[in-house]
Order: structure tokens, then C-alpha cells, then sequence
């Protein structure tokens, strides 16, 4: 029988807001030494009150909106029963029958693939647990687990999907479509190998053409998105085996084994009234006003997908280049702030935004990317207008290539003015041919065989002169003006033998 797989992912987001969810502690527990970023609320202390982080349910209806949610009027919290040693007060606050956004969609198109709409079942808001830290004895004989609360209590947004993924490569798209949300809205750094965004998998299979949801097996553990498309592949193909055996899939939940490469089985599945949810007590229900869901989304930036259609509309960029450019915000606004630097008709500009693209998407990156200095092209010494004079004057032919990445090199380190680097090193790029000939005379007299292999018929010999040229001038030379100069020179010579 042929099978085909439905798989439905739960994210949770965690929010870079400056304090916890229901209480004034720092939420900068990566920063911080254990146990210094608690209160007597997030170690659950007898008499204590939570009080809801307006930030944190202002950051959930933007991701809300963000994925064409409807967001509540009423909304409201409750407790989530259940007893690991990571959950201080031996409940979680979350939400459950009323979550503040719900019934929405997102579309993704995996490369080659056809573009598919995946629904949002819901974001609701809770807090995070504790980090139980387990450590090992150097000889493996003993172990013990230490606890940082630090955690405990960071602000948390859950996104559900609809079980409408039908591929791996889908979900891929998914999650990354759903961290680029995150980061343009500034809400969170959705980094899975930080754990501020954790991708739990609900996976099934069932004959191809069926409408039948069969027993899922949920996937946690997955600290990568790699990982997930592979835990993902896995149970795909392990599923239909179970099935075709006689065998039934149990509702579990299986961990992910990076290193083996399969899941393994974590526990039985547990179900919603095992949680034995109940309205918490201590919150009132919130009234989520229209005013200020309307201000809000008024507030929320354009966003990858549309930014990448306007630059190739816009400015004429390829999907390549556009692509690269949107992957994050911080890069969209400074390549865009380089292109608006210039004014421009519309012709020039979309010439000069594909010079740009190119230096922001190639030197630049290239720098970035560099183990020392800032990785975060906002954090660069080279501001959006710095870099755009230094385009112009490469698109001008006034310095050549290689003076060029050399100029911008300066202003990585010093944050000088290209004009000034130009100036200050004498690179700018020497084409009259009243500056020209000279040099170009000395190359000839100097290397008298390619001279002789040019007469011979070697037109290649030009390119060597024209490198003898380049040497001379320390790269200043205008490549083109001085090839065309040197072939009217040897062609002189060679009427003259």
C-alpha cells in the first residue's frame, strides 16, 4: 500500500522581552549566572500574584497578525498540571480553550515545489520551565542534575499548526518562513540552537488519497532544522512498516537521536485532560481591545516575502540576489538605505541597486562573515551612505575592482569616507591616455618578446602587457582604456617593421 504522510508542527517562540512573563525579573537568563534572575514568583513562593507582561501579549497579537490570525476579544489563562521537576510551581500558566490568536494561515513553496497554504490553528502564550543541567562524573560512575531557574517563567509563544503538511521539504519551508516572521517582527531571535525556538513534530501517514488521520507519533529534540526534516524523513518511512505488519502505530512521543539518526520512544502520548486544565485564578481574563490590535497592525513591517517581490519589481534584482538580501530585516534596510543614498531616475537606480546588491551580498557579507569584527551588518562601521559612494565610484570606473574592495577593507576597520581612502592612497584610476601612453611605452620596451609574439599573431600577448601596465600604475590603470591603447601601439610597431 502506498502511504502518504501528515504532519502538523508545534513552535514554541520564546520572546526577547526584558522581563519574565508574570514577573520583573531580567529575562536574560543566557547571559546571567544561575539562579540570580529569580523572585519570589518565579520560584512559586506561597502568597505570591502573577502580573501579565503587557509587552509579551502585544508581541503575540503582532505574530498573530502576522499569520492572518483572528485575535480574541476575551482571552485568558490557565494552569497546566503536570509534575516535572523543571515546572516550579508544579503547574505551567498557559492557555487552553480561549488563546488570544487563532484560526489563521501562512503559505510556503519549497524550491521546485507548488506554493501551499498550511493553517494556524492557534498562538497562545504561556511561560517557559527551568534547566535541569545533567552532569556526569569523569570516570562515569556517578551522575547528578543541577537546576537553573534562571529560565523559569520567560515569556513563550506557542504556534499549532493544521496537520496540512504533506513533506518534509514543507515543513522546512514552514519553519523557516516562521523564524524570518519572528525576526523581521523583532520579537524574538528564533534560534534553535540558542532553544529560543523549539519545533516539536506531530507525524502521521495514512493511505495516499485517504482523508483518515491515523495515531501521530510527536517528534521532540530536534535543536536543529535539519534535524527536524531528518526525524521527519525518518518516521515516514518507518510508519508504513508498522502498518503493513499488522502492527498499529502507538500514540507517543518518540525523541530524536541526532548521532543514530532515529527517534526513540520518550513516553506515551499524553492527551489535553491528562493536564487537568482550569481557568487560573490569580489572572483575570483580558480584554483585547480593536483599537489597539488595529494600532498594532499598523505597526508590523513588510515582510520578507512582499520585500523580496518589491526589490525584483522595483529595482529589477534577480530572485538571487533579492532573496539574499531579505533574509533578514537588518540587511533589507541597509541594502535599501544604500539605493535611497543616491537620487536617481529610475533607470540609473536600478543600475546602481544591482551594483550595491552585488557588494552588500559579496565583499560585504564576505566581511561579515569573517571570525573578528561585528556579524550583524547593522553593527558595522560602514553606514548605508559610506557604502554607497564607494558603488558610485566603482560604477564610474573611478577606482578599479581590486582598489576597491581595498578602500572598502579601510572602512571595515577605520569607518572612513571612501573619498577620503581614495584620496588619502592615490587610487584613483588612471585613464587618459596623456597618463597612459608613457607606461604603456616603457611596457612595450621592456618586454621585447611579447612585442614579438603579438607581431607573430598572438594576440594574447596584449593581456600580458596590459598586466605590466597594471603593475606599474599599482592597479590604477583602466584595464580597458589601456588594452585599447597598447593594441594601437604594437600595431604601430608592427607597420613600422
Amino acid at each position: 500500500m502506498e502511504y502518504e504522510p501528515v504532519i502538523g508542527l508545534e513552535v514554541h517562540v520564546q520572546l526577547s522581552t526584558k522581563s519574565k512573563m508574570f514577573c520583573s525579573c531580567g529575562a536574560d537568563y543566557q547571559s546571567a549566572e544561575p539562579n540570580t534572575r529569580v523572585c519570589p514568583i518565579c520560584l512559586a513562593l506561597p502568597g505570591v500574584l502573577p502580573v501579565v507582561n503587557r509587552v509579551a501579549v502585544e508581541s503575540a497579537i503582532k505574530i498573530g497578525l502576522a499569520l492572518n490570525c483572528k485575535i480574541a476579544e476575551i482571552t485568558k489563562f490557565d494552569r497546566k498540571n503536570y509534575p516535572y521537576p523543571d515546572l516550579m510551581k508544579g503547574y505551567q500558566i498557559s492557555q487552553f480553550d480561549v488563546p488570544i490568536c487563532y484560526d489563521g494561515w501562512m503559505t510556503v513553496q519549497p524550491e521546485g515545489e507548488p506554493e501551499i497554504r498550511i493553517g494556524i490553528t492557534r498562538v497562545h502564550m504561556e511561560e517557559d520551565v527551568a534547566r535541569l543541567l545533567h552532569i556526569e562524573s569523569a570516570n562515569g560512575n556517578s551522575r547528578h542534575t543541577l537546576m537553573d531557574i534562571n529560565r523559569a517563567g520567560v515569556p513563550l509563544m506557542e504556534v499549532v499548526s493544521e496537520p496540512d503538511i504533506q513533506s518534509p521539504a514543507q515543513a522546512e519551508a514552514y519553519i523557516l518562513k516562521l523564524q524570518s516572521i519572528i525576526r523581521y517582527l523583532g520579537v524574538g531571535t528564533a534560534s534553535m540552537e540558542e532553544g529560543s525556538f523549539r519545533v516539536d513534530a506531530n507525524v502521521s501517514v495514512r493511505p495516499r488519497g485517504s482523508d483518515e488521520l491515523r495515531e501521530r507519533v510527536e517528534v521532540k529534540n530536534m535543536n536543529r532544522v535539519r534535524a527536524v526534516v531528518r526525524a521527519l524523513e525518518y518516521e515516514i518511512d518507518r510508519q508504513p512498516g508498522v502498518w503493513d505488519s499488522g502492527g498499529r502505530v502507538a500514540l507517543e512521543t518518540r525523541g530524536w537521536d541526532d548521532v543514530a539518526g532515529v527517534t526513540v520512544v520518550q513516553r506515551s502520548k499524553e492527551e489535553a485532560h491528562d493536564y487537568r486544565y482550569f481557568p487560573e485564578p490569580d489572572i483575570p481574563p483580558l480584554e483585547i481591545g480593536r483599537a489597539w490590535v488595529e494600532e498594532i497592525r499598523s505597526s508590523l513591517p513588510e515582510f520578507a516575502d512582499e520585500r523580496r517581490a518589491r526589490f525584483k519589481n522595483e529595482y529589477g534584482l534577480g530572485e538571487y540576489d533579492a532573496s539574499l538580501l531579505t533574509a533578514s530585516r537588518a540587511t533589507a534596510d541597509y541594502f535599501e538605505a544604500v539605493v535611497v543614498a543616491r537620487e536617481l531616475s529610475d533607470g540609473d537606480r536600478a543600475a546602481f541597486a544591482k551594483e550595491a546588491a552585488n557588494w552588500v551580498n559579496g565583499e560585504l557579507a564576505r566581511l561579515l562573515n569573517a571570525p573578528e569584527g561585528p556579524s550583524r551588518i547593522d553593527q558595522t562601521r560602514i553606514k548605508p551612505e559610506q557604502l554607497a559612494a564607494l558603488v558610485a565610484l566603482f560604477q564610474a570606473r573611478t577606482i578599479s575592482n581590486a582598489n576597491a574592495r581595498q578602500v572598502l577593507e579601510e572602512m571595515w576597520s577605520s569607518g572612513a569616507d571612501p573619498d577620503t581612502v581614495v584620496e588619502e592612497r592615490g587610487l584613483l584610476k588612471v585613464s587618459g591616455a596623456d597618463e597612459l601612453l608613457p607606461v604603456i611605452r616603457e611596457a612595450i620596451h621592456n618586454n621585447p618578446k611579447a612585442v614579438d609574439d603579438f607581431i607573430g599573431g598572438k594576440e594574447t600577448a596584449v593581456r600580458f602587457l596590459v598586466g605590466q601596465v597594471m603593475k606599474a600604475t599599482r592597479g590604477r590603470a583602466d584595464a580597458g582604456v589601456a588594452a585599447e591603447l597598447l593594441t594601437q601601439s604594437l600595431e604601430e610597431v608592427k607597420a613600422a617593421r
